[in-house]
């Protein structure tokens, strides 16, 4: 796909359905450890049919070489860790606090493609990212709390994006060479596995929930990951993990439009602000991005 235009607009709305998950997240009266593991088991149960019906697909799982099965299997553990952590964040701190630190993600992404995939960020590009920043933290200012708790919850979060973005550097590598279906069965499968045994070891409940929680799982699958997440695996290919991060900048834009019509949450004119800022920072990354990127 050459279509910048096209990416980026795949991308947006990629996005949109990755600010879901705080919504869904909130919405299931489940154990964070549980309600990840069904997020990805469901996830991996709907791409099955992708799998099992396309030749392709089930030829470069079978064949992958040692080292992409290494590396599938470290981007599942990485998923699956991200997932505990920000799901218990939600425990401790607010949803928007939550979602803004874990956004952070463009602070590691920025460093690991300087050094590892020798990215370069015009000064312009930077400073839209820092202008995107700050209307996150402008969305969430409000709901920042000082106390042992939410300092715990916010630390939590914050080591969630550093997580994620390993996840999506682990992604970019492999994805060079292997379809997007293939890598996210693998990816979401073996996190499944990895989550079902730390949900084991902490003695919770695998059934005995409300049926609206079963409709959050189900929610979480389709439109988080599948929707959004497999989304940003599939843009891997042609976009960078910075590119990428950066975008997921816009999820604390969407999750708070989505928590005002479906959490009766008031939007406030101080929100309103911070998702125009995020906005206006984050178009001006992507077009100096593309720009420059055009140059070279």
């Amino acid at each position: 796909m050459k279509s910048k235009s096209m990416q980026y607009f795949i991308l947006f709305l990629g996005v949109f359905a990755l600010s879901t998950s705080a919504i869904f997240v909130r919405l299931a009266h489940a154990p964070s450890s549980i309600t990840a593991f069904y997020r990805l088991l469901f996830a991996t149960l709907i791409l099955a049919p992708f799998l099992f019906q396309n030749k392709e697909n089930w030829l470069a799982l079978v064949s992958l070489s040692r080292k992409q099965l290494g590396l599938g299997l470290l981007s599942g553990l990485l998923l699956s860790i991200h997932y505990v952590l920000w799901f218990e964040s939600l425990n401790y701190t607010s949803v928007a606090s939550a979602t803004v630190i874990v956004t952070l993600q463009p602070l590691f992404s920025f460093v690991g493609g300087y050094f590892l995939f020798k990215e370069r960020y015009s000064k312009g590009a930077i400073a839209a990212s820092f202008v995107s920043l700050i209307g996150c933290f402008i969305i969430g200012w409000g709901d920042f709390e000082v106390s042992i708790q939410a300092l715990f919850g916010d630390l939590l979060a914050f080591i969630a994006a550093g997580v994620i973005t390993a996840y999506f550097f682990v992604g970019q590598h492999i994805r060079k060479n292997l379809a997007v279906i293939p890598y996210s069965i693998l990816g979401y499968s073996s996190s499944t596995i990895f989550l079902a045994i730390y949900a084991f070891t902490q003695n919770v409940s695998f059934v005995n929930y409300p049926a609206s929680t079963w409709k959050a799982f189900i929610g979480l699958a389709l439109f988080a990951t599948i929707f959004g997440q497999m989304v940003f695996n599939w843009l891997l290919k042609w976009l960078s993990t910075s590119a990428i991060s950066m975008s997921i900048l816009g999820e604390t834009v969407g999750t708070c439009i989505l928590a005002y019509f479906i959490l009766d949450e008031v939007l406030s004119l101080q929100q309103g602000i911070g998702i125009t800022v995020t906005l206006i920072g984050l178009g001006l990354f992507l077009f100096l991005q593309n720009k420059n990127s055009s140059r070279s």
